[in-house]
């Protein structure tokens, strides 16, 4: 892997992924939680926004969705009554400046038929732009759900029967809110229309906290789709400026890998992380790096294997990812993916010498490296593993069909 960049603060860095949207199209990072993925989102908004003398903002470039966009919408559970739920927009934003004349209902419902069953009635007013507004702004906004159910009757029959003003889950509010977002990114790309020139750079920062793994595939392989649609539309002729450059961070592995399928012909992969020793903020490029862990664990075991550089904690590394397969693939202790038989002499064996092994408190820290015996030990078990499960061997290549003898006496002896 990349030693990667380092930045001293979320200002550089922002301005660092600026630069790079002028020769990339599009780029993914991927961030453990508390990283600093939203401030970054909010310093990259913030670079390209202009001022006027009273220091309020007159104008930006950048159209983004975060947590604070999930909190433009708040529930008036209609507390005295207890009948009509509605879902209010935050009529102070520049959020939804203008959107009353794109028919923004029915372009969020045509988005909300991909992922969820519920109906939206959204009721918008606006009022006039003030001296700084180029568009109307939004006076009160809010939304009510609805729910289709059948109902069985006396006779036995179904009847359709529509539930009004419901609460939806949290996970539906958020695929609400997302549809919202990109209905209005639709709007953007949309060569016909210029409400939305002024979008220079779209940056989304984790769209689908609360989603299931189904939809988090949904969302991402959509995104693409309509992503790269704008980019098939400029090179056509039919949209004459470039679509907007675009940043995507999430803390999801599965949604950040399904982007990186769709989009990495014109992407830049970055893992973000910091150093906590300088504080710095750094970004490695991992895109000749498998990204889930498991695997990226068991490629660099095989080529320390292969190169001898194997310390004794490396047994705890191999041992981690058995535990794992173990409990993906339903079984009660790792060792039932190494021995797969009740008679198989191999397996047993490394089952016991894995078990032993890996039980020495190696630190990470103060690396021992292993003994010969032990490091041709550890390969004979790493490459059984790997020729087991049938991994991809475009990340072990050279992987024996067969174990050398001297591996073989090795766990024998």
């Amino acid at each position: 892997m990349a030693q990667g960049q380092s930045f001293p603060d979320l200002t550089v860095l922002a301005e660092h992924l600026r630069n790079e949207l002028q020769q990339h199209r599009y780029i993914l990072l991927y961030a453990y939680n508390g990283t600093g993925k939203t401030r970054l989102s909010r310093e990259f908004n913030r670079l390209g926004k202009q001022f006027n003398e009273e220091d309020d903002v007159v104008s930006g470039d950048t159209l983004y969705f975060n947590a604070f966009t999930e909190d433009l919408f708040s529930w008036d559970n209609d507390l005295d009554n207890d009948e009509r739920r509605t879902l209010e927009l935050n009529a102070k934003s520049r959020f939804f400046a203008g959107l009353g004349e794109f028919e923004i209902a029915n372009r969020v419902q045509s988005l909300l038929n991909y992922f969820a069953d519920f109906t939206i009635d959204v009721d918008l007013k606006y009022r006039a732009p003030g001296k700084d507004d180029e568009k109307p702004m939004l006076d009160e906004g809010r939304v009510s759900f609805s729910r289709e159910i059948l109902v069985k009757e006396d006779d036995g029959s179904d009847r359709s029967e529509t539930i009004e003003h419901i609460k939806v889950s949290r996970g539906e509010e958020n695929i609400f809110i997302w549809c919202f977002f990109l209905a209005i990114v639709e709007v953007a790309l949309d060569p016909d229309l210029d409400a939305y020139d002024w979008v220079k750079y779209i940056y989304i920062d984790d769209p689908i906290s609360s989603l299931d793994e189904q939809n988090a595939v949904k969302v991402a392989t959509h995104l693409a789709m309509l992503l790269k649609q704008a980019h098939q539309s400029h090179a056509s002729g039919e949209r004459t400026s470039a679509p907007p450059g675009v940043v995507i961070s999430t803390h999801h592995p599965l949604f950040h890998n399904v982007l990186w399928n769709e989009l990495k012909k014109h992407s830049r992969r970055y893992f973000l992380s910091r150093d906590l020793s300088t504080d710095d903020y750094l970004i490695r490029n991992t895109e000749a790096t498998p990204f889930f862990h498991h695997i990226a664990t068991l490629a660099e075991l095989y080529e320390r294997g292969g190169s001898g550089n194997l310390d004794t904690y490396h047994f705890n590394s191999l041992r981690a990812v058995a535990e794992k397969t173990a409990s993906f693939l339903g079984y009660n202790s790792f060792s039932d993916c190494i021995k797969r038989n009740a008679d198989d002499f191999d397996g047993v064996l490394h089952t016991r010498l894995l078990n032993l092994l890996s039980h020495g408190g190696y630190s990470v820290y103060e690396p021992t490296e292993m003994v010969e015996d032990n490091k041709r030990v550890f390969r004979a078990m790493l490459h059984a593993f790997i020729r087991d499960y049938a991994f991809s061997r475009q990340h072990f290549p050279g992987l024996p069909t067969s174990e050398p003898e001297d591996n073989q006496e090795a766990v024998t002896k």
